[in-house]
């Protein structure tokens, strides 16, 4: 694409507006929800005032600011995975999960919670099992078992359409295997486990945010060198050797960075979809460029504002229901991918540096 004049201010006026769109959305995921509490308000309790009333002190330092911010970083670490995703493997429909790396976690938070029999499971209930950093943990063993078997394929592999259908393969067995214990499990584990495959942001605490924070930022900051090699890999593979790349190596450090991204999200969150597949196109259509040295904090930038927004939009505000968060992604996600394949069918790939 040819550079046009004053495209690099465009460009940086365009992340201004998109950081103030970020404190916008930010801010409101933190006044509104079943009590409204005035910004004003909001802004003197972040910054360590109070606001007269205990209620909403509350509300916003125990439940809506770790939950905005769990939302903040959920975002960003699926949509820079999808691009991740989507360059690798040259497929403007992969997503984060498309190596099976949901499916993973689902198996491991199945095990733990379908897995064991009725008479066992009050017990270990008691224990906190079943707790949030139970689940959490259990997702996060079968995302790194999966991720293990990826990376130790992947460096026998060399074609990487190969690697993605085995990727998906892994995702079919487990699946299947989620499948075979919901089959043989009582109602109660059945519906603990279907209300952690609907995903949500808020059974994150602020013990949890520490580890969530730290595993996070070190995907974002991995994802972050990798801009070269994304851009390189956009001609292909053979392109990038030619240019002195090393491609095993290259693959497998962005494996390793969407991998630690998507599943450290699906640990936490459970499996939230399409903000993974959407995120990115919508990037690459804001900044009309392939440029993975734009796309990758622009795509964290949006992928937050995205999350965010659903968020709010799931809460229903001023209602004392909340909506699945994978509701919400896909009733807005789904048409959007949509439009942006039918929008490029006739005029090639957004993928075109």
């Amino acid at each position: 694409m040819p550079k046009l004049p004053g495209s690099h201010k465009t460009r940086a006026l365009v992340f201004i507006l998109l950081g103030v769109l970020l404190l916008v959305v930010f801010s409101l995921s933190l006044a509104y929800g079943s009590v409204q509490i005035p910004l004003r308000q909001v802004l003197k309790i972040v910054t360590g005032g109070t606001s007269g009333r205990p209620s909403w002190d509350y509300i916003i330092l125990n439940f809506r600011l770790v939950k905005a911010l769990t939302a903040l970083l959920a975002g960003s670490a699926l949509a820079l995975a999808g691009l991740q995703m989507q360059t690798l493997f040259r497929n403007p429909l992969a997503d984060p999960f498309i190596l099976g790396i949901n499916s993973g976690a689902s198996l491991g938070v199945a095990i733990a919670i379908l897995g064991i029999g009725a008479s066992g499971a009050t017990f270990l209930a008691g224990l906190g099992l079943f707790g949030d950093i139970g689940i959490a943990l259990s997702a996060s063993v079968g995302a790194g078992a999966v991720l293990a078997l990826i990376l130790l394929v992947g460096r026998k592999v060399r074609d990487t359409t190969t690697l993605l259908i085995l990727g998906l393969m892994f995702g079919y067995a487990t699946s299947a295997v989620v499948s075979l214990l919901i089959y043989f499990s009582i109602p109660e584990r059945i519906q603990a486990f279907t209300l952690w495959t609907y995903g949500s942001f808020s059974g994150v605490t602020w013990s949890q945010m520490k580890v969530m924070l730290g595993v996070i930022l070190f995907g974002i900051f991995l994802a972050g060198l990798l801009p070269k090699y994304l851009n390189a890999l956009l001609l292909g593979e053979d392109y990038a050797k030619s240019m002195g790349m090393n491609v095993r190596q290259a693959r497998f450090l962005i494996l390793v960075s969407a991998s630690i991204l998507a599943g450290t999200v699906t640990a936490f969150c459970g499996p939230i979809g399409f903000l993974g597949v959407a995120v990115p196109h919508l990037a690459r259509n804001v900044f009309h460029t392939a440029d993975h040295k734009l796309l990758v904090p622009a795509v964290g930038i949006i992928g937050a504002i995205a999350a965010i927004a659903a968020d709010i939009i799931a809460q229903l505000p001023g209602s004392q229901f909340m909506l699945p968060i994978n509701v919400v992604t896909s009733l807005f996600g789904a048409p959007f991918v949509l439009w942006i394949l039918l929008r490029n069918r006739g005029g090639g790939t957004s993928f075109n540096l």
